[in-house]
């Protein structure tokens, strides 16, 4: 496991929506954006109730997961005028959340952080959550403050492996 920065640590809470991708065993990609929490290191994110064609147990990342649990995490801004360009891309290894605490923890904080989860019943039967443990990370971004602080940031790209 990788500790973040404090600066990567609030890039990730700072933002709603990250791209997942994953390979299944013959290393073909599949990137999905998610609604994500995170916890200390781990980002949580469950299958929730948007509509899909076969229900949130058939899900591709699913079964790209299960088939090869490393995946990344790409959380970004972007600005047409280039000034205010951002990236986090995390690599992560990947577990389906099995302890009834763990899922009802992360859901919690999910729902306090999408409204749209407060309405739909969840549970760790029929909605599988997903673990994202940080094994590395690289944040890069053009100099500017992170949103709602006054921090200066560097140019220069931070990066731990």
């Amino acid at each position: 496991m990788t500790n973040l920065s404090a600066e990567a640590a609030r890039f990730i809470d700072c933002h709603r929506v990250a791209r997942l991708a994953t390979a299944d065993v013959k290393a073909l990609p599949h990137v999905v954006p998610i609604c994500y929490v995170r916890m200390g290191r781990r980002i949580y994110f469950v299958c929730d109730d948007k509509p899909k064609r076969h229900g949130p147990r058939a899900l591709k990342r699913l079964s790209n997961l299960c088939a090869n649990p490393r995946a990344a995490l790409l959380i970004d801004d972007y600005d047409d005028k280039w000034r205010h360009l951002a990236f986090l891309l995390l690599q992560t290894e990947a577990r389906l959340v099995k302890r009834p605490g763990e899922y009802r923890a992360a859901l919690a904080l999910l729902r306090r952080r999408y409204p749209p989860y407060r309405r739909m019943v969840l549970d760790l039967e029929s909605h599988p959550m997903v673990c994202l443990t940080v094994t590395g990370w690289h944040l890069w971004r053009v100099d500017r403050p992170l949103p709602q602080t006054r921090d200066r940031l560097a140019t220069r790209p931070r990066k731990r492996t």
